[in-house]
């Protein structure tokens, strides 16, 4: 099964740091036992830049880098005409997370996140709790 990891999930699960679900955290910890295969937006990946040049959060993109090169389990997700559409068609808030969402759509795949407001998002199979 492929999961699409949101921003936040990533930099908790890469950073030991913050809470994550009970569910999503037995995902996440299946990734070099099972078939489980995580997917991740470059946005995500800009972000984590962004972020972590602001001092914001407690990894950097050289580290999550090397902690996706290190495990077969991750596939990055770049941004294309198709998902583009579908963002079009989402009414999101905010933009990075809207093109996430996006991405999750036409992938067909649940996303991994605890951001109450994907909830909000039809068709959108969230894993958290």
């Amino acid at each position: 099964m492929i999961f699409l990891l949101d921003t936040v999930t990533i930099i908790r699960h890469f950073s030991n740091s913050g809470k994550i679900g009970k569910k999503a955290l037995e995902i996440l910890n299946s990734v070099e036992k099972s078939d489980t295969e995580f997917a991740i937006s470059v946005i995500s990946l800009m972000e984590i830049m962004y972020l972590s040049e602001k001092n914001r959060i407690g990894i950097d993109l050289q580290k999550t880098f090397s902690i996706i090169a290190e495990t077969s389990g991750y596939q990055i997700i770049d941004l294309n005409l198709e998902i583009i559409k579908t963002a079009s068609q989402i009414q999101f808030y905010e933009l990075h997370d809207r093109i996430i969402i996006a991405s999750a759509l036409w992938l067909g795949i649940p996303i991994i996140t605890s951001d109450s407001q994907f909830s909000k998002i039809k068709d959108l199979e969230i894993i958290w709790d």
